[in-house]
């Protein structure tokens, strides 16, 4: 996928937004480090403020510093994706001008519901932000998230009759979806998955690069399994991705920002603790999880 004059694809890392412990705000500092220890392990682009980000816990002021930090830690060296989904259409446009402004190579849009929204109001609401910008936009389906869920059928539909929505992310952990959306286009439409128990059937599917917080907490076992995929070394592939899978299921299943802020911290990186009402991992839930990563150290 073109994203200017380079191309996104591959794994695409999300970080969590660190707090300061005390006043609760954001840690630029760490910010900036997790940026890039991210970049350093040689991931192939950054995505902050999507659901790992903490997007829909920030004040409008916390999501532009929080924007304006990572882009300026990526500093041009990989593809950036920012999440730019917010309730309101003008409030999704505002942000997704700003990332533009700041530098971002592409934008992520998830609609999100208070009243249910209808194919109309979604079209709309992704036409507001196509015609705001220049850069590419990734239609997010993340209906666990969002309380929206838009069939493959709506967002090929997005991609060929919005000129700046050129991909999708698919997040709803059905793999026919990736299989339908692929279909419908002729393959013309570049899927990302976005549910991480499915990256492998996901790539044999046709998805052209994997949205993930895993290389937060285990860079170089879910590059391996990219770089395998990639070499079209599938029983490598499928080895490297049963490792991983443990991980991958149970920061899926604790919670995203839970999970990563943990494991990070027994990783000796601390990023404060997931705002509430979100609650830190207790102490049986860190016991499992400094178990998986030991393992996955070991291998």
């Amino acid at each position: 996928m073109a994203v200017g004059t380079r191309t996104l694809q591959g794994v695409i890392a999300y970080p969590v937004t660190p707090f300061r412990p005390g006043d609760g705000g954001i840690d630029t500092t760490a910010l900036e480090g997790l940026v890039e220890r991210l970049v350093q392990a040689g991931v192939h682009g950054i995505a902050p403020l999507g659901s790992t980000g903490e997007s829909a816990y920030l004040a409008d002021e916390e999501w532009y510093e929080a924007a304006q930090t990572s882009l300026s830690a990526v500093g041009g060296r990989v593809p950036t994706v920012v999440g730019v989904s917010d309730l309101t259409t003008r409030n999704a446009v505002k942000r997704a001008e700003f990332a533009e402004a700041a530098g971002a190579d592409a934008v992520m849009l998830l609609p999100v519901a208070y009243w249910k929204l209808g194919e109309r109001e979604i079209l709309r609401h992704y036409a507001a932000v196509s015609d705001a910008v220049s850069i590419p936009v990734m239609a997010y389906n993340n209906p666990a998230t969002s309380g929206v869920d838009m069939p493959p059928e709506l967002l090929v539909r997005l991609v060929t009759g919005l000129e700046n929505v050129t991909m999708v992310k698919e997040s709803s952990g059905d793999i026919q979806r990736v299989h339908r959306i692929v279909q419908l286009s002729e393959g013309q439409v570049p899927v990302f998955n976005g549910s991480n128990p499915l990256a492998l059937s996901a790539f044999a599917a046709g998805a052209v690069g994997w949205c993930t917080a895993a290389p937060c907490l285990a860079a170089e076992q879910t590059l391996a399994f990219y770089d395998a995929v990639a070499g079209g070394d599938l029983a490598a592939a499928r080895s490297r991705f049963y490792q991983l899978l443990p991980l991958l299921q149970f920061i899926v299943r604790g919670g995203l920002p839970t999970t990563v802020k943990a494991g990070l911290a027994l990783q000796g990186f601390e990023t404060g603790v997931p705002r509430p009402p979100q609650l830190p991992l207790e102490q049986s839930g860190r016991v499992e999880l400094q178990a998986l990563l030991s393992h996955l150290a070991r291998d």
